[in-house]
C-alpha cells in the first residue's frame, strides 16, 4: 500500500547508491546494524546517522542528514513513527531521491508530503528482504 513493487525496484535499481541510514550504530542487536550490512553486500554505499555519529561498518558516521557533506540518494529511516515524519521533511530537504521507512514505521501524513513534493517513498517495507529477491 505504501509503495508498490515497482516503488521498491526503483529506488533498489535506479535512484542511486549512497543510502543514508538514519538509527544506524554500532549496536549490533539493531535491526540497523544488519540491513546496513546487507545493502553493503549489494554495492550501496551507507552513511550512518546517528547522534553518536559513530563510524560503522567502515564507513563514517555523522549526527544528522543536514551534516552529511556530500548527496545522498536515499534516506533509509530507523526510527520511531513519531520521529519519522521529521526525518522525511530532511531528507526532502537535503535533495534525496527516494525515502524508505523501516517495517513498521508509517506515517502516512509524512508519506503524502514527500510524494508532494516529488520524492519517491516506501513505508513498512525493508530494503534487505527486497533487494536480494530481485537478484
Amino acid at each position: 500500500m505504501y509503495g508498490d513493487q515497482a516503488a521498491v525496484e526503483k529506488i533498489l535499481t535506479e535512484s542511486g547508491d549512497t543510502w543514508a541510514v538514519v538509527g544506524l550504530s554500532n549496536n549490533e542487536s539493531r535491526a540497523a546494524y544488519g540491513v546496513a550490512r546487507i545493502l553493503q553486500r549489494f554495492g550501496k554505499r551507507i552513511v550512518p546517522v546517528h547522534p553518536k555519529a559513530e563510524t560503522v561498518h567502515g564507513e563514517r558516521g555523522y549526527a544528522t542528514l543536514a551534516d552529511i557533506p556530500f548527496e545522498v540518494d536515499v534516506v533509509d529511516v530507523f526510527v520511531n513513527a513519531d520521529l519519522a515524519g521529521a526525518v522525511a521533511d530532511e531528507a526532502v530537504a537535503k535533495g534525496a531521491k527516494a525515502v524508505w521507512f523501516q517495517l513498521g514505521v508509517v506515517d502516512e501524513a509524512a508519506y503524502a508530503r514527500t510524494r508532494a513534493a516529488g520524492v519517491a517513498m516506501v513505508m513498512d517495507r525493508c530494503p534487505a528482504i527486497e533487494i536480494p529477491r530481485m537478484s
